[in-house]
C-alpha cells in the first residue's frame, strides 16, 4: 500500500477558510467482486473567495471528475498520492462529480472486507477514523468540514445495508439511507452482510445489534443483556444532558478483524465481534462490554454532536467518554464497581505512557499536532486512562452538579459544530466561580506523573500524615486510615476517610487516635498520581492486603505495589510472594485478573533474570491451584475460569493441561471451550508436546475466524526452526495476512522459552518492521511494533540495536511511536534486573 499524504493543521484551517461544504451524496457498488468496489461522490460547496484547493481520495481507478457540470480532461488529471487539485475555483457554490473504483482492505482500514471461514458468508464495514475516508470516497477530509451525508448502496442479493441513519431497500435493489444531520467525514458509517439483527425500539427511536450469522446464536444469548445496558446507559444520559439523542436510530453492529475496541459512527455504532462471547467469560469481561456500550454512547453527544475543531483534541472526545462510561455504568446498571476495573487495568495504562519519553500532555498544543500522522499517535493511554482521571479529580473538585452544567452548557453552544479545548473550559468557568483555567493548565497542559510520598509521625494519642508532591499538580484526594481488627488478625478495619489537598497548606494537622496500621493516600482512586507509603503501611500492605476491606482501596494498594517494581523500589520476588500469599483470598475479579497479568507477562516474564523465571512460574502456578481449590463449590465460576487461564499460560510442564485437554474438562470444571482448547494448545506448542497434526485436527473441529486466528498462533509459537522461519515470512514477507492474522502469529512468535531459538530474528526484526510498516500501513505497523516486537530478548544489544534503527532508519511515524515505546519497557526491564 502506497502511503498517502498527510493533511498539516495548517492546510486544514486554510481549507476550512476557503470553503463551506453543504451536501455529500455517495453511491457505492458492493457487487464488483471481492478486491474492487465503486464509489461515486457529488460534493455541494461553496468557496468564500477565489482560490485553490484540493479534495482526497485514493483510488484504484480514477475514471472522471466533473467540476460544474464541466467534465475534466483526463489526460489532465493528476493525483498528488491522495490529493485532486481543485484550481481557479472562483467564488460561489460549486458541484463536484467524482467516479473513482476503490480497493477493498484487509488491514481494518477503509472498507474492510472479511469472508467468514465458518460458513463462507462476506461481510464489509467500514472504518474512516482520521484520514480513511479517501479510501472509500472522494472528501474534502478533516473534522471541522462538517456536512449532510446522503448514501445509497449497491449490494449483493440477501445482504443488509446498515448506515449513520435509517436504511430501505429501493425498488432496484439498492439501500438508501436516510440523510444525516451536519457531521464530521471520518464518522460516516457503512456495514453490509448477510447480518444477524436483533432489532428493538425504545423511547421512539430503533435500536438494533447485528452480528455474523455464524455468530447468532451467542448474539441472541447475550441480546437481553446488550439491550438491556443499551437502554439504562440511553436513559441515564437523558437524565444528564439537555441536549435529546441527535440521530435517528441506534445500532450496534459487531463486526469481524476491527482494529480498535469500538468505533462512535454516530448512529452506527461498531464494535470488535471478539464482544460477542462464543466462550465463557468473566463478569468482569462482561463489564467491559458494557463500559464499551457506554462509552461509544457518551461519543453520541461529546464527538458527534460536538466534535473537535483539529486533532491536538482528541482527549476532549476520548477523555470524556471514557470518564462517562465508567460513571454511567456504575449509575445506571448492576456494573456498580466498574472504578476498581478502571483503577487496576485502565489507569495502570495511564500511569505506564506517561512515563515514556512519548509522553506529551493531555490537551497538547495545537503545535504539538501538525498532521494527522503526528495526532494518530496521541491515542493511547494518555487520552484516555488519564483524561478520564484528570476528569474525575476535576468533579471531585468541582463538584458533579457544577460539571455537568457546564458540560450542557457546552453542548448548547457547539451543537453539530466543532469546539476547541478553549471553548470547552469557557463552557465550564461560567457554571461556577472556580478557577478552571488554572485547573487545565496543571492538569490539561502538563506531563508525567506525580508521587505523592506519605511520612506518618505520632505523639501519645495523636498522629500526623504528611504528603509530600514530586510533581506541579494540585490533588485533592481522601486518605483512609485503617486499624487491625482485634477479632481477626487477618482483616483491616477502616477508621475513617477524610479529605485533604496537596499542596497541603497550611501545615497538616493532627489527627487523634493512635498511630495507624495502614493509611492510604487517594484512597478512593479520585486523583492520578504514584503513591509512595509511610514506612509501616507499606508493611502492612504486604503483609494483610487482602485484608483491606474495600475493593478500590486495595486496587490502589496493588498499583502501588506494581508501581514500586517497575521503579525499582521493590523486588519482583516480593510482588510475586505478596501475590501468592494474598490473591487467593481476593473476591474482586479485576484485582485477580490484574495482579495475575502483572505478575505473569512483566515480573515472570521481564523483570526477572532467566534463571529466576521457573522459580517464579512455580510459585504462580501454586497461587492459581489455590484459586482452584477455593473454587472448587462452583460457586465463583468467573475466578475458577482466571485461575484457569492463568494455570495454563504459567504451565511449565505438559502433563496437567494435556490430561485436560484430551479429557474436554478441567476437573471439578469447567469444560474446555473453543477458548480454553486454543489456549491449552497454545502453551502445549510452546513446550514443544504437539505438532501441526494436533492443530489441523483442532483447527477442523473449529474453523471459525477465531480457530483460524489460533491455529496461526499455535503454528509460530511450536519450538521448530521450520515453523519460525514460516511464520516469520508470513508476517515480513508475503502481505498475505490480515490484521489479525498477522497479531495472532506474533503473538506465538516470541516466547521466553525460546530466545535461544529465535535469537537471528532479532536482528531481522529492524529491517524488516520498518519495510512492512511502509509497505501495509498504520494498522500493520501498529501490529508489527507491539506484538512482532522481540519483547523478551532483554538484553543491552537488543537496547542498543533497537535505539539505532530511531537513528538509522527511516520507521512510519506510527512503528517509531510503538519502538520508542517498546525500548522504553526495554530499558525499564534492564533496570529493574539491576536494582
Amino acid at each position: 500500500m502506497a502511503p498517502m499524504s498527510v493533511l498539516t493543521r495548517d492546510e486544514a484551517q486554510t481549507r476550512a477558510k476557503l470553503l463551506d461544504v453543504h451536501r455529500y451524496q455517495i453511491e457505492l457498488d458492493l457487487t464488483r467482486g471481492d478486491e474492487i468496489f465503486d464509489s461515486r461522490t457529488v460534493i455541494r460547496f461553496t468557496t468564500r473567495a477565489d482560490g485553490d484547493t484540493f479534495v482526497e481520495l485514493k483510488p484504484a481507478e480514477l475514471r472522471s471528475v466533473t467540476l460544474d457540470g464541466h467534465l475534466l480532461d483526463p489526460d489532465t488529471l493528476s493525483l498528488d498520492e491522495n490529493r485532486l487539485p481543485l484550481k481557479d475555483l472562483t467564488a460561489g457554490e460549486h458541484e463536484l462529480r467524482i467516479d473513482t473504483t476503490m480497493r477493498y482492505s484487509r488491514t481494518g482500514e477503509g472498507m474492510h472486507r472479511f469472508t467468514d471461514p465458518t460458513d463462507g458468508e462476506t461481510y464489509v464495514y467500514t472504518q474512516l477514523f482520521m484520514d480513511d475516508v479517501q479510501r472509500v470516497f472522494a472528501a474534502f477530509d478533516q473534522p471541522d468540514l462538517k456536512a449532510v451525508f446522503e448514501l445509497t448502496v449497491t449490494a449483493p442479493e440477501g445482504w443488509t445495508v446498515l448506515a449513520n441513519g435509517i436504511t430501505e431497500r429501493q425498488d432496484d435493489g439498492s439501500w438508501r439511507a436516510a440523510a444525516t444531520p451536519l457531521i464530521s467525514t471520518y464518522l460516516v458509517a457503512v456495514a453490509a452482510g448477510p447480518w444477524h439483527s436483533v432489532r428493538t425500539e425504545h423511547r421512539g427511536l430503533p435500536f438494533g445489534i447485528h452480528c455474523r450469522r455464524s455468530l447468532a446464536p451467542h448474539l441472541d444469548t447475550d441480546a437481553d443483556e446488550i439491550l438491556d445496558i443499551t437502554r439504562a446507559c440511553f436513559d441515564r444520559y437523558h437524565e444528564k444532558f439537555e441536549e435529546p439523542y441527535p440521530f435517528d436510530s441506534y445500532d450496534q453492529a459487531f463486526v469481524p478483524e476491527f482494529n480498535a475496541g469500538a468505533m462512535e459512527n454516530p448512529g452506527l455504532v461498531t464494535f470488535r465481534d471478539e464482544f460477542v462471547y462464543r466462550s465463557a467469560v468473566t463478569d468482569t469481561e462482561r463489564q467491559t462490554r458494557a463500559m464499551v456500550i457506554a462509552h461509544e454512547m457518551a461519543h453520541m453527544w461529546f464527538g458527534d454532536l460536538v466534535t473537535l475543531r483539529w486533532w491536538d483534541d482528541i482527549w476532549l472526545n476520548e477523555s470524556f467518554a471514557e470518564y462517562m462510561g465508567y460513571q454511567t455504568l456504575t449509575e445506571a446498571t448492576r456494573f456498580t464497581d466498574t472504578w476498581t476495573d478502571f483503577g487496576i487495568v485502565r489507569k495502570a495504562w495511564g500511569y505506564d505512557a506517561d512515563q515514556r519519553p512519548s509522553t506529551h500532555p493531555v490537551a497538547p498544543d495545537p503545535e504539538a499536532v501538525p498532521d494527522t500522522a503526528s495526532a494518530m499517535l496521541n491515542f493511547d493511554g494518555i487520552s484516555y486512562a488519564k483524561g478520564a482521571s484528570a476528569l474525575r479529580q476535576l468533579v471531585a473538585w468541582l463538584g458533579e452538579k457544577d460539571f455537568l452544567a457546564g458540560i450542557n452548557t457546552h453542548f448548547a453552544r457547539h451543537r453539530f459544530a466543532n469546539a476547541t479545548l478553549a471553548d470547552f473550559i469557557e463552557s465550564l468557568a461560567a457554571a461556577t466561580e472556580r478557577d478552571v483555567h488554572a485547573w487545565a493548565d496543571s492538569w490539561l497542559r502538563t506531563t508525567g506523573v506525580d508521587t505523592l510520598t506519605a511520612s506518618v509521625t505520632d505523639r501519645p494519642g495523636e498522629w500526623t500524615l504528611t504528603l509530600d508532591r514530586a510533581g506541579s499538580r494540585p490533588h485533592r484526594v481522601t486518605v483512609g486510615v485503617y486499624d487491625r481488627d482485634l477479632n481477626d488478625s487477618r482483616a483491616l478495619l477502616l477508621r475513617e476517610r477524610y479529605e485533604t489537598d496537596v499542596p497541603q497548606q497550611p501545615a497538616p494537622e493532627p489527627r487523634p487516635g493512635a498511630r495507624p496500621a495502614l493509611v492510604v493516600p487517594n484512597d478512593l482512586d479520585l486523583t492520578y498520581a504514584k503513591i509512595r507509603l509511610d514506612d509501616t503501611s507499606e508493611e502492612t500492605a504486604l503483609r494483610g492486603i487482602s485484608g483491606v476491606p474495600d475493593a478500590l482501596t486495595r486496587a490502589v494498594l496493588w498499583n502501588t505495589l506494581r508501581d514500586m517494581v517497575r521503579d525499582g523500589d521493590l523486588a519482583p520476588a516480593a510482588y510475586l510472594e505478596t501475590a501468592r500469599a494474598h490473591l487467593p483470598e481476593e473476591t474482586d475479579l479485576a484485582v485477580v485478573q490484574g495482579v495475575l497479568t502483572f505478575a505473569a507477562a512483566q515480573v515472570a516474564n521481564r523483570y526477572l533474570p532467566a534463571h529466576e523465571r521457573p522459580a517464579a512460574l512455580a510459585t504462580l502456578t501454586s497461587l492459581c491451584r489455590d484459586l482452584l481449590r477455593r473454587t472448587e463449590d462452583g460457586d465463583h465460576p468467573g475466578l475458577r475460569l482466571i485461575a484457569v487461564r492463568h494455570l495454563i499460560d504459567v504451565a511449565a510442564q505438559p502433563d496437567t493441561i494435556s490430561a485436560w485437554f484430551s479429557e474436554g474438562t478441567v476437573p471439578g470444571g469447567p469444560e474446555l471451550d473453543p477458548e480454553l482448547r486454543w489456549r491449552i494448545l497454545g502453551r502445549l506448542a510452546v513446550l514443544g508436546a504437539i505438532d501441526d497434526a494436533v492443530i489441523d485436527t483442532e483447527l477442523v473441529q473449529d474453523p471459525s475466524a477465531t480457530g483460524q486466528e489460533g491455529a496461526a498462533r499455535c503454528r509460530a509459537a511450536l519450538p521448530d526452526p521450520v515453523a519460525k522461519r514460516a511464520a516469520w515470512d508470513a508476517m515480513f514477507t508475503t502481505d498475505d495476512l490480515s490484521n489479525y492474522l498477522f497479531t495472532a502469529t506474533a503473538q506465538g512468535f516470541w516466547q521466553p522459552e525460546q530466545t535461544d531459538l529465535v535469537r537471528q530474528y532479532v536482528d531481522l526484526y529492524w529491517n524488516d518492521a520498518v519495510a512492512v510498516a511502509a509497505r501495509r500501513g498504520p494498522a500493520i505497523a501498529e501490529a508489527a511494533g507491539r506484538w512482532a516486537f522481540p519483547a523478551y530478548a532483554i538484553t543491552p544489544e537488543t537496547l542498543q540495536a533497537g535505539e539505532q534503527c530511531l537513528t538509522d532508519a527511516t520507521p512510519t511515524p506510527a512503528l517509531r511511536r510503538k519502538l520508542t515505546d517498546q525500548l522504553d519497557d526495554l530499558a525499564r526491564a534492564l533496570r529493574v534486573r539491576e536494582a
